[in-house]
Protein backbone atom coordinates (compact mmCIF):
# COMPACT_ATOMS: atom_id res chain seq x y z
CA UNK A 1 0.00 0.00 0.00
CA UNK A 2 0.72 3.55 -0.74
CA UNK A 3 -0.36 5.93 1.24
CA UNK A 4 0.78 9.71 0.32
CA UNK A 5 -1.15 13.04 1.73
CA UNK A 6 -0.51 15.95 -1.05
CA UNK A 7 -0.13 19.20 1.11
CA UNK A 8 -0.74 22.60 0.03
CA UNK A 9 0.51 24.89 2.39
CA UNK A 10 -1.07 28.00 1.21
CA UNK A 11 -4.35 26.51 0.77
CA UNK A 12 -4.07 24.66 3.93
CA UNK A 13 -5.50 21.58 2.23
CA UNK A 14 -4.42 17.92 2.12
CA UNK A 15 -5.61 15.70 -1.22
CA UNK A 16 -4.68 12.24 -0.91
CA UNK A 17 -3.33 9.55 -3.05
CA UNK A 18 -3.52 5.98 -2.39
CA UNK A 19 -2.45 3.12 -4.33
CA UNK A 20 -2.61 -1.03 -4.10
CA UNK A 21 -1.91 -4.11 -6.27
CA UNK A 22 -1.68 -1.44 -9.76
CA UNK A 23 -5.06 0.33 -8.61
CA UNK A 24 -5.38 3.79 -7.34
CA UNK A 25 -7.72 6.19 -5.54
CA UNK A 26 -7.57 10.47 -4.91
CA UNK A 27 -9.65 11.81 -2.50
CA UNK A 28 -10.61 15.52 -2.83
CA UNK A 29 -7.71 16.66 -5.55
CA UNK A 30 -7.02 20.10 -6.50
CA UNK A 31 -7.81 21.65 -9.91
CA UNK A 32 -4.53 20.85 -11.65
CA UNK A 33 -4.93 17.15 -11.81
CA UNK A 34 -1.75 16.23 -13.60
CA UNK A 35 0.42 15.48 -10.89
CA UNK A 36 -1.41 12.83 -9.81
CA UNK A 37 -2.29 10.88 -13.17
CA UNK A 38 1.83 11.15 -13.25
CA UNK A 39 2.19 10.10 -9.75
CA UNK A 40 -0.11 7.14 -10.84
CA UNK A 41 1.96 6.38 -13.67
CA UNK A 42 5.11 5.89 -11.70
CA UNK A 43 3.23 3.09 -9.77
CA UNK A 44 2.13 1.53 -12.83
CA UNK A 45 -1.44 2.40 -11.69
CA UNK A 46 -5.05 2.58 -13.07
CA UNK A 47 -7.08 5.38 -11.16
CA UNK A 48 -10.15 4.12 -10.26
CA UNK A 49 -12.18 6.27 -7.98
CA UNK A 50 -12.00 9.84 -7.12
CA UNK A 51 -13.44 10.14 -3.44
CA UNK A 52 -14.96 13.50 -2.60
CA UNK A 53 -15.90 13.99 1.44
CA UNK A 54 -18.17 16.63 0.51
CA UNK A 55 -18.69 20.03 -1.92
CA UNK A 56 -15.56 22.16 -0.72
CA UNK A 57 -16.36 25.69 -0.39
CA UNK A 58 -12.56 27.00 -0.30
CA UNK A 59 -11.38 25.67 -3.13
CA UNK A 60 -12.65 24.24 -7.14
CA UNK A 61 -11.85 20.68 -7.06
CA UNK A 62 -10.24 19.05 -9.90
CA UNK A 63 -12.39 15.89 -10.23
CA UNK A 64 -14.73 16.32 -12.91
CA UNK A 65 -10.95 16.88 -15.37
CA UNK A 66 -9.72 14.07 -13.22
CA UNK A 67 -12.77 11.49 -14.27
CA UNK A 68 -12.47 12.94 -17.66
CA UNK A 69 -8.90 12.30 -18.31
CA UNK A 70 -8.66 8.93 -16.63
CA UNK A 71 -11.46 7.23 -16.62
CA UNK A 72 -11.93 6.99 -12.97
CA UNK A 73 -15.24 7.04 -11.04
CA UNK A 74 -16.43 10.03 -8.92
CA UNK A 75 -17.79 8.72 -5.80
CA UNK A 76 -20.08 11.55 -3.32
CA UNK A 77 -21.99 10.70 -0.14
CA UNK A 78 -26.33 10.43 0.16
CA UNK A 79 -27.76 14.16 -0.46
CA UNK A 80 -25.31 14.81 -3.35
CA UNK A 81 -26.87 15.90 -6.50
CA UNK A 82 -24.76 17.35 -9.84
CA UNK A 83 -24.46 18.05 -13.52
CA UNK A 84 -22.08 15.58 -14.18
CA UNK A 85 -21.86 12.09 -13.51
CA UNK A 86 -21.12 10.80 -10.50
CA UNK A 87 -21.66 7.56 -8.27
CA UNK A 88 -24.03 8.35 -5.05
CA UNK A 89 -22.94 6.29 -2.54
CA UNK A 90 -24.83 4.69 0.28
CA UNK A 91 -23.69 4.97 4.11
CA UNK A 92 -21.46 2.08 4.72
CA UNK A 93 -20.75 1.20 1.17
CA UNK A 94 -17.41 -0.46 0.87
CA UNK A 95 -15.31 -0.17 -2.29
CA UNK A 96 -12.25 -2.06 -3.35
CA UNK A 97 -8.89 -0.73 -4.61
CA UNK A 98 -6.13 -2.90 -5.53
CA UNK A 99 -6.16 -5.19 -2.00
CA UNK A 100 -7.37 -2.32 0.15
CA UNK A 101 -11.17 -1.41 1.39
CA UNK A 102 -12.60 2.02 1.57
CA UNK A 103 -15.41 2.58 3.60
CA UNK A 104 -17.82 5.36 3.34
CA UNK A 105 -19.48 6.78 6.57
CA UNK A 106 -21.93 9.40 5.99
CA UNK A 107 -21.17 12.16 8.22
CA UNK A 108 -23.69 15.31 8.16
CA UNK A 109 -23.37 18.63 9.66
CA UNK A 110 -20.04 20.42 8.12
CA UNK A 111 -22.57 19.92 5.03
CA UNK A 112 -25.50 17.34 4.78
CA UNK A 113 -23.40 15.32 1.89
CA UNK A 114 -20.28 15.47 4.25
CA UNK A 115 -18.68 11.71 4.26
CA UNK A 116 -15.68 10.27 5.40
CA UNK A 117 -13.55 7.18 4.17
CA UNK A 118 -12.67 4.57 6.10
CA UNK A 119 -9.57 2.81 5.23
CA UNK A 120 -8.81 -0.99 5.32
CA UNK A 121 -5.54 -2.74 5.12
CA UNK A 122 -4.89 -5.69 2.64
CA UNK A 123 -5.52 -8.20 6.14
CA UNK A 124 -8.71 -5.83 6.72
CA UNK A 125 -7.00 -3.30 9.54
CA UNK A 126 -8.47 -0.02 10.33
CA UNK A 127 -5.57 2.25 8.89
CA UNK A 128 -6.85 5.48 8.53
CA UNK A 129 -9.78 7.87 8.20
CA UNK A 130 -10.24 10.28 5.25
CA UNK A 131 -12.33 12.90 7.31
CA UNK A 132 -12.52 15.57 4.77
CA UNK A 133 -13.90 18.81 6.81
CA UNK A 134 -16.01 16.63 9.22
CA UNK A 135 -12.88 16.66 12.34
CA UNK A 136 -10.12 18.56 11.60
CA UNK A 137 -6.56 18.09 13.91
CA UNK A 138 -7.64 19.98 16.67
CA UNK A 139 -11.29 21.04 15.41
CA UNK A 140 -14.42 20.23 13.70
CA UNK A 141 -16.12 22.10 10.75
CA UNK A 142 -17.77 24.98 10.82
CA UNK A 143 -21.78 24.58 10.80
CA UNK A 144 -22.63 27.39 8.82
CA UNK A 145 -21.38 27.27 5.07
CA UNK A 146 -24.43 25.24 4.15
CA UNK A 147 -27.52 26.81 6.47
CA UNK A 148 -30.72 27.67 4.71
CA UNK A 149 -34.22 28.47 6.06
CA UNK A 150 -35.20 25.00 6.71
CA UNK A 151 -31.88 23.80 7.74
CA UNK A 152 -29.86 26.21 10.38
CA UNK A 153 -26.61 26.38 11.82
CA UNK A 154 -27.97 25.18 14.91
CA UNK A 155 -29.47 22.21 13.24
CA UNK A 156 -26.25 20.92 11.28
CA UNK A 157 -24.33 21.54 14.22
CA UNK A 158 -26.66 18.96 16.34
CA UNK A 159 -25.98 16.75 13.07
CA UNK A 160 -22.22 17.20 12.83
CA UNK A 161 -21.96 16.02 16.92
CA UNK A 162 -24.30 13.02 16.29
CA UNK A 163 -22.17 12.19 13.32
CA UNK A 164 -18.99 12.51 15.47
CA UNK A 165 -20.21 10.40 18.35
CA UNK A 166 -21.99 7.47 16.08
CA UNK A 167 -19.30 7.17 13.17
CA UNK A 168 -16.03 8.63 14.12
CA UNK A 169 -15.47 8.00 17.89
CA UNK A 170 -16.43 4.39 18.20
CA UNK A 171 -13.35 3.72 15.70
CA UNK A 172 -9.93 2.31 17.24
CA UNK A 173 -8.04 4.56 18.90
CA UNK A 174 -4.98 3.88 16.53
CA UNK A 175 -6.34 4.70 13.41
CA UNK A 176 -5.05 8.27 11.74
CA UNK A 177 -7.20 10.94 10.90
CA UNK A 178 -6.08 12.82 7.80
CA UNK A 179 -8.68 16.08 7.67
CA UNK A 180 -9.43 17.60 4.30
CA UNK A 181 -7.00 21.05 5.66
CA UNK A 182 -4.97 22.28 8.62
CA UNK A 183 -4.21 25.84 9.86
CA UNK A 184 -5.03 28.63 7.95
CA UNK A 185 -8.28 27.54 6.70
CA UNK A 186 -11.37 29.45 7.26
CA UNK A 187 -13.34 26.32 7.23
CA UNK A 188 -12.62 25.93 11.19
CA UNK A 189 -12.48 28.05 14.03
CA UNK A 190 -8.86 26.90 15.49
CA UNK A 191 -7.03 24.10 13.46
CA UNK A 192 -3.96 23.19 14.95
CA UNK A 193 -0.64 23.37 12.56
CA UNK A 194 -0.43 19.09 12.39
CA UNK A 195 -1.87 17.91 9.35
CA UNK A 196 -2.54 14.22 10.75
CA UNK A 197 -2.71 12.64 14.20
CA UNK A 198 -4.24 9.64 15.85
CA UNK A 199 -7.98 9.20 16.47
CA UNK A 200 -7.04 8.29 20.34
CA UNK A 201 -5.10 11.69 20.30
CA UNK A 202 -7.75 13.64 19.55
CA UNK A 203 -10.01 12.17 21.56
CA UNK A 204 -7.53 13.23 24.55
CA UNK A 205 -6.80 16.98 22.72
CA UNK A 206 -9.92 18.10 20.36
CA UNK A 207 -12.19 20.01 22.48
CA UNK A 208 -15.44 19.06 20.25
CA UNK A 209 -14.60 14.46 20.33
CA UNK A 210 -14.17 15.94 24.54
CA UNK A 211 -17.07 12.78 26.47
CA UNK A 212 -17.96 15.38 28.85
CA UNK A 213 -19.29 17.99 26.36
CA UNK A 214 -22.66 17.36 26.21
CA UNK A 215 -24.88 17.71 22.32
CA UNK A 216 -26.42 21.36 23.29
CA UNK A 217 -23.22 23.02 24.83
CA UNK A 218 -21.31 21.57 21.27
CA UNK A 219 -24.05 23.19 19.36
CA UNK A 220 -23.10 26.25 21.59
CA UNK A 221 -19.31 25.88 21.21
CA UNK A 222 -19.70 25.69 17.33
CA UNK A 223 -22.09 28.17 16.53
CA UNK A 224 -20.44 31.49 18.89
CA UNK A 225 -17.35 33.13 17.25
CA UNK A 226 -17.14 31.85 13.89
CA UNK A 227 -16.16 34.72 11.54
CA UNK A 228 -18.31 35.25 8.15
CA UNK A 229 -17.07 33.00 5.59
CA UNK A 230 -15.14 34.33 2.45
CA UNK A 231 -17.42 36.00 0.12
CA UNK A 232 -16.10 33.46 -2.71
CA UNK A 233 -17.15 30.44 -0.53
CA UNK A 234 -20.80 29.70 -2.19
CA UNK A 235 -19.42 30.31 -5.17
CA UNK A 236 -16.53 27.71 -5.06
CA UNK A 237 -19.23 25.24 -3.97
CA UNK A 238 -21.54 26.29 -7.11
CA UNK A 239 -18.60 25.38 -9.19
CA UNK A 240 -17.81 22.00 -7.23
CA UNK A 241 -21.35 20.61 -8.49
CA UNK A 242 -20.86 21.58 -12.13
CA UNK A 243 -18.70 21.23 -14.90
CA UNK A 244 -15.85 24.22 -15.23
CA UNK A 245 -13.15 25.27 -17.33
CA UNK A 246 -10.45 23.11 -18.09
CA UNK A 247 -7.57 24.11 -15.70
CA UNK A 248 -5.32 23.26 -18.78
CA UNK A 249 -7.23 26.50 -20.58
CA UNK A 250 -6.97 28.83 -18.11
CA UNK A 251 -3.14 28.59 -17.80
CA UNK A 252 -3.12 28.91 -21.54
CA UNK A 253 -5.08 31.76 -21.47
CA UNK A 254 -3.80 33.55 -18.55
CA UNK A 255 -0.04 32.56 -19.28
CA UNK A 256 0.01 35.40 -21.56
CA UNK A 257 3.25 37.75 -21.91
CA UNK A 258 2.02 41.48 -22.70
CA UNK A 259 4.60 44.40 -23.44
CA UNK A 260 3.85 47.23 -21.43
CA UNK A 261 1.61 49.36 -23.88
CA UNK A 262 -0.51 46.88 -24.14
CA UNK A 263 -0.18 46.22 -20.63
CA UNK A 264 -1.13 49.82 -19.96
CA UNK A 265 -4.08 50.02 -22.37
CA UNK A 266 -5.68 47.31 -20.17
CA UNK A 267 -4.66 49.71 -16.82
CA UNK A 268 -6.65 52.52 -18.60
CA UNK A 269 -9.21 50.37 -19.63
CA UNK A 270 -11.08 50.32 -15.92
CA UNK A 271 -12.33 47.12 -15.87
CA UNK A 272 -9.29 45.03 -15.08
CA UNK A 273 -7.84 44.11 -11.88
CA UNK A 274 -4.33 45.05 -11.90
CA UNK A 275 -2.57 42.18 -9.39
CA UNK A 276 1.01 42.88 -8.01
CA UNK A 277 1.84 39.30 -6.37
CA UNK A 278 5.95 39.99 -5.85
CA UNK A 279 6.83 40.59 -2.35
CA UNK A 280 5.66 42.88 0.07
CA UNK A 281 9.17 45.01 -0.45
CA UNK A 282 9.56 44.88 -4.08
CA UNK A 283 5.91 45.88 -3.82
CA UNK A 284 6.46 48.99 -1.66
CA UNK A 285 9.46 50.02 -3.30
CA UNK A 286 7.46 50.65 -6.91
CA UNK A 287 4.02 49.48 -8.07
CA UNK A 288 1.60 50.27 -10.83
CA UNK A 289 -0.75 53.37 -9.52
CA UNK A 290 -4.05 51.37 -7.93
CA UNK A 291 -2.55 47.63 -8.33
CA UNK A 292 -3.63 45.70 -5.21
CA UNK A 293 -0.80 43.45 -3.83
CA UNK A 294 -1.37 40.08 -2.70
CA UNK A 295 1.94 38.54 -3.09
CA UNK A 296 2.64 34.65 -3.61
CA UNK A 297 4.60 33.45 -0.50
CA UNK A 298 1.96 34.23 1.71
CA UNK A 299 -1.85 32.80 1.71
CA UNK A 300 -2.58 33.99 -1.54
CA UNK A 301 -5.48 32.04 -2.66
CA UNK A 302 -7.06 32.66 0.51
CA UNK A 303 -6.91 36.25 0.88
CA UNK A 304 -7.32 36.39 -3.13
CA UNK A 305 -10.54 34.78 -2.43
CA UNK A 306 -11.71 37.01 0.87
CA UNK A 307 -10.80 40.32 -0.83
CA UNK A 308 -11.51 40.21 -4.68
CA UNK A 309 -15.25 39.84 -4.23
CA UNK A 310 -16.09 39.46 -7.70
CA UNK A 311 -15.29 35.78 -8.71
CA UNK A 312 -15.54 36.79 -12.46
CA UNK A 313 -13.16 39.82 -11.91
CA UNK A 314 -11.13 40.43 -15.02
CA UNK A 315 -7.51 39.81 -14.17
CA UNK A 316 -4.20 41.61 -15.54
CA UNK A 317 -1.33 40.80 -13.08
CA UNK A 318 2.65 41.45 -12.26
CA UNK A 319 4.63 37.99 -11.31
CA UNK A 320 8.37 37.28 -10.18
CA UNK A 321 9.99 35.91 -13.77
CA UNK A 322 9.32 32.31 -14.04
CA UNK A 323 6.19 32.42 -11.78
CA UNK A 324 3.61 33.70 -13.99
CA UNK A 325 1.65 29.61 -14.56
CA UNK A 326 1.81 29.47 -10.89
CA UNK A 327 0.03 32.84 -10.55
CA UNK A 328 -2.43 31.58 -13.29
CA UNK A 329 -2.85 28.43 -11.54
CA UNK A 330 -3.44 29.38 -7.70
CA UNK A 331 -5.84 31.93 -8.91
CA UNK A 332 -7.89 29.09 -10.70
CA UNK A 333 -8.12 27.01 -7.41
CA UNK A 334 -10.17 29.28 -5.86
CA UNK A 335 -12.18 29.83 -9.18
CA UNK A 336 -10.65 32.77 -10.32
CA UNK A 337 -10.59 31.89 -13.83
CA UNK A 338 -10.68 34.96 -15.76
CA UNK A 339 -6.77 35.58 -15.60
CA UNK A 340 -5.67 37.72 -19.04
CA UNK A 341 -2.09 37.47 -19.01
CA UNK A 342 0.89 39.32 -17.22
CA UNK A 343 3.24 42.06 -17.67
CA UNK A 344 6.39 40.77 -19.81
CA UNK A 345 9.41 42.32 -18.09
CA UNK A 346 7.72 43.49 -15.08
CA UNK A 347 7.94 46.82 -13.05
CA UNK A 348 11.22 47.54 -15.23
CA UNK A 349 9.74 47.13 -18.44
CA UNK A 350 7.08 49.26 -17.07
CA UNK A 351 9.36 52.15 -16.14
CA UNK A 352 11.33 51.43 -19.17
CA UNK A 353 8.39 52.71 -20.78
CA UNK A 354 8.20 56.08 -19.11
CA UNK A 355 4.97 54.91 -17.28
CA UNK A 356 4.79 56.49 -13.60
CA UNK A 357 5.13 53.99 -10.10
CA UNK A 358 3.83 54.55 -6.99
CA UNK A 359 5.62 54.07 -3.33
CA UNK A 360 4.45 53.07 -0.11
CA UNK A 361 6.14 53.84 2.83
CA UNK A 362 7.65 51.53 5.37
CA UNK A 363 9.00 52.48 8.81
CA UNK A 364 10.41 49.89 11.04
CA UNK A 365 8.51 49.03 14.15
CA UNK A 366 10.92 50.92 16.43
CA UNK A 367 10.06 53.67 15.01
CA UNK A 368 6.68 53.12 14.92
CA UNK A 369 6.47 52.99 18.88
CA UNK A 370 8.74 55.88 19.38
CA UNK A 371 6.40 58.40 17.34
CA UNK A 372 3.42 56.93 19.30
CA UNK A 373 5.25 57.88 22.41
CA UNK A 374 6.14 60.89 21.00
CA UNK A 375 2.89 61.74 19.55
CA UNK A 376 3.99 61.76 15.63
CA UNK A 377 2.25 58.98 15.04
CA UNK A 378 -1.27 59.81 15.42
CA UNK A 379 -3.35 57.14 13.64
CA UNK A 380 -2.49 54.05 13.94
CA UNK A 381 -4.60 50.98 12.42
CA UNK A 382 -3.97 47.28 13.45
CA UNK A 383 -5.12 44.81 9.94
CA UNK A 384 -5.05 41.89 11.93
CA UNK A 385 -8.02 39.55 12.59
CA UNK A 386 -9.92 39.79 15.67
CA UNK A 387 -8.68 36.92 17.16
CA UNK A 388 -5.12 37.83 17.15
CA UNK A 389 -6.16 41.40 18.53
CA UNK A 390 -7.87 40.06 21.57
CA UNK A 391 -5.15 38.04 22.49
CA UNK A 392 -2.30 40.32 22.37
CA UNK A 393 -2.42 44.58 20.77
CA UNK A 394 -0.77 47.16 21.51
CA UNK A 395 -2.74 49.91 23.94
CA UNK A 396 -5.66 52.59 21.96
CA UNK A 397 -4.62 51.21 18.95
CA UNK A 398 -7.60 50.33 17.15
CA UNK A 399 -9.00 47.44 14.73
CA UNK A 400 -9.35 47.40 11.06
CA UNK A 401 -9.49 44.30 10.13
CA UNK A 402 -8.00 43.52 6.68
CA UNK A 403 -11.50 41.05 5.65
CA UNK A 404 -13.40 43.77 6.33
CA UNK A 405 -11.55 46.54 4.19
CA UNK A 406 -14.11 47.18 2.07
CA UNK A 407 -16.06 48.76 4.62
CA UNK A 408 -13.37 49.55 6.62
CA UNK A 409 -12.19 51.99 4.34
CA UNK A 410 -15.50 54.09 4.63
CA UNK A 411 -13.60 55.01 7.72
CA UNK A 412 -10.47 56.42 6.59
CA UNK A 413 -10.30 60.00 5.18
CA UNK A 414 -7.65 60.91 2.47
CA UNK A 415 -5.64 63.71 3.87
CA UNK A 416 -4.96 61.47 6.97
CA UNK A 417 -1.95 59.24 7.02
CA UNK A 418 -2.11 56.44 8.95
CA UNK A 419 0.17 53.74 10.10
CA UNK A 420 -1.11 50.12 9.63
CA UNK A 421 1.06 46.96 10.68
CA UNK A 422 -0.45 43.22 10.93
CA UNK A 423 1.04 39.67 12.18
CA UNK A 424 4.31 40.34 9.97
CA UNK A 425 3.87 42.78 7.51
CA UNK A 426 2.49 40.81 4.73
CA UNK A 427 -1.48 41.81 5.35
CA UNK A 428 -0.82 45.44 5.74
CA UNK A 429 0.95 45.68 2.41
CA UNK A 430 -2.20 44.34 1.02
CA UNK A 431 -4.32 47.00 3.16
CA UNK A 432 -2.08 49.75 2.15
CA UNK A 433 -2.37 49.08 -1.97
CA UNK A 434 -6.16 48.57 -1.76
CA UNK A 435 -6.11 51.94 0.07
CA UNK A 436 -4.44 53.52 -2.41
CA UNK A 437 -6.87 52.21 -4.78
CA UNK A 438 -9.40 53.68 -3.19
CA UNK A 439 -7.90 57.05 -2.72
CA UNK A 440 -6.10 56.81 0.79
CA UNK A 441 -2.56 57.47 0.30
CA UNK A 442 -1.03 57.97 3.06
CA UNK A 443 -0.66 54.78 4.38
CA UNK A 444 2.49 53.90 5.83
CA UNK A 445 3.80 50.28 6.47
CA UNK A 446 5.26 49.42 9.53
CA UNK A 447 7.65 46.62 8.65
CA UNK A 448 7.51 43.08 10.30
CA UNK A 449 4.57 43.89 12.14
CA UNK A 450 3.09 43.13 15.62
CA UNK A 451 5.81 40.38 15.66
CA UNK A 452 8.52 42.97 15.40
CA UNK A 453 6.89 45.35 17.37
CA UNK A 454 6.81 42.81 20.48
CA UNK A 455 10.94 42.88 20.01
CA UNK A 456 11.09 47.11 20.39
CA UNK A 457 11.76 48.66 23.01
CA UNK A 458 8.36 50.09 23.82
CA UNK A 459 8.67 53.24 26.02
CA UNK A 460 5.38 54.31 27.01
CA UNK A 461 3.12 52.08 25.31
CA UNK A 462 1.77 49.05 26.63
CA UNK A 463 0.86 45.35 25.07
CA UNK A 464 -2.28 44.30 26.17
CA UNK A 465 -2.69 40.46 26.39
CA UNK A 466 -5.90 38.20 27.55
CA UNK A 467 -6.43 34.81 28.40
CA UNK A 468 -8.80 33.96 25.95
CA UNK A 469 -9.45 35.06 22.56
CA UNK A 470 -12.71 34.90 19.84
CA UNK A 471 -11.26 33.03 17.16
Amino acid sequence: MILEQHYTKCLAQGAYYIASAGEAVIIDPLREVQQYIDRAAQDNATIKYVFLTHFHADFVSGHVDLADKTGATIILGPNAETSYAFAKAEHKQTFKVGELTFTLLHTPGHTMESSCYLLKDEEGKEKAIFTGDTLFIGDVGRPDLAAKSELSTEDLAGHLYESLHSEIMPLPDDIIVYPAHGAGSACGKSMSKETFDTLGNQKKTNYALATDLSKVNFIKELTTGIAPPPAYFPKNVWMNKGVNSSIDEIISRGNTAMNANSFKALVDDGEYLVLDVRSPQEYTAASIPESWFIGLDGQFAPWVGALIEDIDQKIIFIAPAGREEETVTRLARVGYDNTLGYLKGGITAWKKAGFSTQQVENVSAQKFIDGLSTGTVKNPIDARKPGEYNSAHVDNVPLHTLDNIHNELTDLDNETTYHVYCGGGYRSVIFASIAAANGINNVVNVEGGFGAIKKTNLGTQQIVETSSCSI
